[in-house]
């Protein structure tokens, strides 16, 4: 069944392939806890491997349950198919490694997760790929950075923690015109923004902070466009338009071509995925669904209590700024009014007057609040990112994320928002 709708609401419970289990007649998508699935017979399994059909032959590289979240996540995201991993740093690290290897070169955006940032500097480095960081402030940085074995471009929609909005269609039309993709981390901003609109060619999720929502269950999501080019750009994807060696020498986008517009994540399932075996599990998908459903509620309360706490904060006299794209005036304001629908998002940032001291003291006063290494959860949560998920960065790395000593991160949760400003209130004090 296809629904004739875009509507958040309804495609966050109906979206997709999943209407009800064609044996049990079950609503709910049941955990398929199976390793393995048994072929009709020799000629089956010779379509299933050739990628002549479509179907399931083991957990590591599909299933049922995977399967129901991703045609639903690929529909909520206005996507042509999507790729359900671990983790978001694995969605990260796939959504590059399925494009460019050993003497290839990316240009990132400088306002990035410390985690993210690590894996681009350090991680990928190891594998031959050059990261080329550059200021989003101008766009035009990309192009300047650019060269013929650029692979892509990527960013985060709202950065953690600078919290400065990302250009996306200025950079995603610089990619274009050059033929160079522009992935997107749209990790803190689901259904507030909504990246492939913008031009993005692919978007990936941490799917552990908002899309589950309940801080139970880690996972990653990689959602394919469907609208690049990629055979025109033939010299500069052989990943995609060369016999691939790892899959009998097949051309990906002539191995899609009957399936849509899916070379970009059909290879990642059937070579990295299979290779690197970062598998989510069936009961992590499940876990998933069920966040899913109550994405758009959660979404929009998560939005309405951050603005209530970035304009406390802006109003109390220890706090010397705040970071919220709300507040934000300029070039920076323009870009949080013409991406962000429906809400500024749910982060919150500030800067606290007395510096590195006063953050770690506020972070261990706060009552309501869990100090936790994570965002998006019901819970409201904080972190002092110098001490903690950016310790690992140099200062000067530190300072281009936007993070500065007395900076202090919040991650605002659905509960009552005057229950919300009290416990700042008395760690402020």
């Amino acid at each position: 069944m296809t629904l004739e709708t875009t509507r958040p609401e309804t495609l966050a419970i109906h979206g997709g392939s999943w209407r009800a289990d064609p044996v049990t007649g079950a609503v709910a998508v049941p955990i398929y806890q199976s390793t393995s699935f048994q072929f009709q017979d020799t000629a089956h399994a010779d379509r299933l491997f050739g990628l002549e059909e479509i179907g399931h032959i083991y957990t590591r590289v599909s299933n049922p349950t995977q399967e129901a979240l991703e045609t639903r996540l690929a529909a909520l995201e206005g996507g042509a198919a999507a790729l359900v991993v671990a983790s978001g740093q694995a969605a990260s690290a796939f959504s590059v490694l399925n494009l460019a290897e050993a003497g290839d070169n990316v240009v990132v955006s400088t306002d990035l997760y410390g985690g993210t940032w690590n894996l681009f500097a350090a991680t990928l480095k190891r594998f031959g790929i050059e990261a080329r960081f550059v200021d989003p402030a101008d766009p035009e940085n990309f192009r300047g950075a650019s060269d013929e074995r650029t692979k892509a471009y990527y960013a985060e929609t709202l950065p953690n923690p600078k919290l400065q909005v990302f250009p996306i269609r200025e950079v995603a039309e610089i990619g274009r015109r050059l033929g160079i993709p522009l992935i997107v981390d749209n990790t803190a901003a689901p259904l507030t923004v909504r990246p492939l609109e913008h031009g993005a060619a692919v978007v990936v999720y941490s799917a552990t902070k908002y899309l589950g929502g309940h801080g139970t269950t880690i996972g990653g999501a990689i959602i394919d466009g469907g609208n690049f080019p990629w055979e025109e750009h033939a010299a500069r994807f052989p990943q995609l338009n060369a016999p691939d060696p790892s899959y009998q020498n097949r051309i990906w986008v002539e191995l899609a071509r009957p399936l849509g517009p899916i070379a970009y994540v059909l290879r990642i399932r059937t070579t990295l995925l299979r290779d690197i075996g970062t598998a989510l599990t069936p009961f992590a998908a499940f876990q998933f669904i069920q966040g899913l459903e109550t994405l758009p509620l959660r979404i929009a309360q998560h939005n309405h209590n951050a603005v209530k706490v970035a304009d406390f904060l802006s109003d109390h006299p220890k706090v010397e700024r705040v970071i919220f794209p709300g507040l934000q005036g300029g070039e920076a304001g323009r870009r949080a009014t013409t991406y962000l629908q429906g809400g500024f998002g749910a982060l919150v940032g500030f800067e606290l007057k007395d510096g590195r001291e006063a953050g770690r003291r506020f972070i261990d006063a706060l009552r309501l609040f869990y100090h936790v290494a994570n965002i998006g959860d019901v819970r409201s949560l904080a972190i002092h990112p110098s001490s903690t998920t950016h310790s690992q960065l140099t200062a000067e790395e530190q300072f281009a994320a936007g993070v500065t000593p007395g900076y202090v991160r919040l991650s605002i949760g659905i509960e009552h928002p005057d229950d919300i400003l009290a416990d700042l209130r008395q760690a402020l004090e």
